[in-house]
């Protein structure tokens, strides 16, 4: 079991060439990170190719404006962003809320 509230807290400015802080708890065994992360209104983490993993990013809460590929997607509460290996993408905060999201990082090479 991960219990993020037993985790401190890390906090990035300018995430992988974002804009503004990201806070994350991140349980990293080595083969595979999960991260619960906020981004404040206006924060993003830029937008970056995955040559050795994916990532999932399951929005808890807010809007999260994500980018594959180039191409741009709106992703709900309840919804997921995925960015398989060997691609690129890039997720924001353009809402007026807090985004909160769960991110899993499987290491694949």
């Amino acid at each position: 079991m991960i219990d993020f509230s037993k985790i401190e807290a890390t906090v990035a400015i300018g995430m992988k060439g974002g804009t503004g802080p990201v806070k994350a708890w991140i349980a990293n065994d080595g083969a595979v990170k999960i991260m619960k992360s906020v981004l404040p209104q206006g924060s993003s983490i830029g937008y970056h190719r995955h040559e050795t993993n994916s990532e999932i990013v399951y929005v808890i809460s807010g809007t999260a404006t994500c980018t594959l590929d180039g191409m741009e997607e709106t992703v709900q509460p309840g919804e997921v962003h995925y960015c398989p290996q060997g691609h690129s993408h890039g997720v924001a905060n353009q809402g007026k809320a807090d985004l909160v999201v769960l991110c899993v990082v499987p290491e694949t090479k």
